[in-house]
């Protein structure tokens, strides 16, 4: 299963945003990499924005290039502004909510926690870290797993009280995926109008 494990801050300094969350290194160099990042003036073009932009989805979400390019296709067909439909997607997916209901601390721990077959989906145990959670269903650990050190501390102050589309019950560790997410409501800082256009060249 193929997934990024290259060095993080590095690519939060290139986008100038700290995309996997708090970051003490990001923070002391909030320039971007390289030995001419600080003096770096250079006029990015059209298509330079757009590919950026995507590039920053992806990493953001943990979502590689075919995926990402798949789950375009799919917002495409649905109907609806595009753009938006592909953040409610990638809201959707399985690891992401898991990462949203506060069950493990980044996305790339709750995509383990999922792989590993920690997480179960209406009862069943799902290792698919991709898949496609439908309103109404309930996300939950597995009765076994609810002792691990890992979720014990993320759920202990879960934040999934923070977003409206999503229920949480810590006695139980079980949370519902109440309905899809409004762009409005997606806190990611993410200009998917520029993935659309450079999708649509």
């Amino acid at each position: 299963m193929a997934r990024y494990i290259g060095p993080k801050t590095k690519i939060a300094r290139k986008f100038g945003e700290a995309i996997y969350g708090s970051d003490r290194y990001f923070e002391k160099k909030n320039y971007p990499p390289g030995q001419h990042g600080l003096n770096r003036r250079k006029k990015t073009s059209e298509y330079g924005l757009q590919l950026k932009e995507k590039q920053k989805a992806k990493y953001t979400y943990g979502v590689l290039e075919r995926q990402f390019a798949n789950l375009f296709v799919k917002a495409r067909r649905l109907q609806g502004v595009t753009g938006e439909l592909l953040l409610i997607l990638l809201e959707s997916r399985l690891d992401n909510v898991v990462f949203r209901l506060g069950i493990a601390p980044t996305r790339a721990a709750a995509r383990q926690l999922v792989s590993h077959r920690h997480i179960v989906v209406d009862g069943e145990v799902v290792n698919i870290p991709s898949y496609s959670v439908k309103p109404g269903q309930v996300i939950g650990v597995r009765e076994k797993s609810k002792s691990l050190e890992v979720i014990t501390a993320a759920t202990s102050n879960s934040s999934a009280h923070k977003y409206s589309w999503l229920e949480w019950d810590n006695h139980s560790k079980t949370g519902k995926f109440l309905n899809a997410p409004e762009r409005s409501e997606i806190p990611e800082n993410i200009k998917e109008q520029l993935i659309v256009e450079l999708y649509s060249k």
